[in-house]
């Protein structure tokens, strides 16, 4: 079978790109590479890589995602990086290494080793600092079922996003405490080294309670209100690193509404999950957090939360 290869043009939205596909090495191959170049112009990247297969319960491929990049309080910038698994059945599991690495700098930027299948919006974000140029890049590889893919994350002007407010009727992410009065996380700002930590065992399921607030506010693409009620927060909790398996008694618990919170917020509330480790070892839990808007922010790349929890499972 002859191998393929993607041409790929960033688009003007986060996380676009305008792909062809022609065998390897061919004549049509260089010509549209050349034509792509001509159309899109030099300041946006194309990207060769060869294509994976079509989606499909086992054997596809997973590829990064680029959201878009925001510039933070303290005058540095984020990338925020998903990721989409083309298979519909297959959890997968990639070592950091020369299968999963960003680079350069890395390999290990804080990016998952399991791959949910399907799109995951907005998993991580990936710092970068205040002399990271337009010019500079770096670029996420991963090689899954012997496809690989990579992507580049760069400080586009086409790419720059608003993660912690949404302008139309600012709207802003959900807060999130792993402690009733611990640490506030809001947005999508889920880093290894911000984690906190728990210890548990295989011979128990550790419970896991979080806390939540929200503005419980609304907007869509079109401006047309919500057309069936839905819980103002939702939770959906995941394995992000880890030897073995994760089993979660509810990936999506119920939020318990609580009396107005610390920040007098318009909805407060609590949930609880209890996780059982297959193995023991050490485990990274992420948890997405979502407003009325839904799963990518319904288009507007706001207003979710992330975090994320180290657990060390002990025999």
């Amino acid at each position: 079978m002859k191998k393929l290869v993607s041409l790929c043009a960033a688009g003007a939205l986060a996380g676009g790109a305008l792909c062809v596909r022609e065998p390897a090495g061919s004549e049509q191959a260089a010509k549209r590479r050349t034509e792509a170049m001509r159309t899109v112009g030099p300041t946006l990247s194309l990207v060769a890589r060869q294509i994976p297969e079509p989606r499909k319960q086992f054997g596809a491929s997973a590829t990064g995602a680029f959201e878009g990049w925001f510039n933070q309080e303290d005058g540095n910038r984020g990338f925020l990086v998903g990721y989409f698994n083309r298979n519909t059945q297959q959890e997968l599991d990639i070592p950091i290494g020369p299968n999963n690495q960003i680079e350069p700098g890395g390999p290990d930027m804080g990016q998952p080793t399991h791959f949910l299948a399907g799109r995951q919006w907005g998993m991580f974000m990936v710092p970068v600092p205040k002399d990271f140029t337009p010019q500079d890049k770096l670029t996420w590889t991963v090689i899954a079922n012997g496809q690989a893919t990579s992507i580049p994350l760069r400080l586009n002007p086409d790419y720059v996003i608003s993660p912690f407010s949404e302008i139309s009727v600012n709207n802003t992410p959900p807060v999130l405490r792993f402690e009733p009065n611990g640490q506030k996380i809001q947005g999508p700002l889920a880093m290894l080294n911000k984690a906190p930590v728990r210890t548990a065992s295989l011979a128990a399921p550790l419970a896991i309670t979080v806390w939540l607030e929200d503005d419980m506010k609304y907007t869509s693409g079109t401006g047309a209100p919500l057309t069936s009620p839905r819980p103002p927060v939702t939770l959906t909790w995941s394995k992000y690193r880890g030897p073995g398996a994760v089993t979660f008694d509810k990936a999506k618990p119920e939020v318990e509404k609580l009396p107005a919170g610390t920040d007098n917020a318009a909805f407060s509330g609590k949930a609880t999950t209890n996780v059982k480790f297959s193995e023991p070892g050490d485990y990274v839990l992420h948890l997405t957090v979502n407003d009325y808007s839904g799963d990518g922010g319904g288009g507007f790349q706001c207003c979710w939360t992330t975090g994320l929890l180290k657990v060390s499972v002990k025999p």
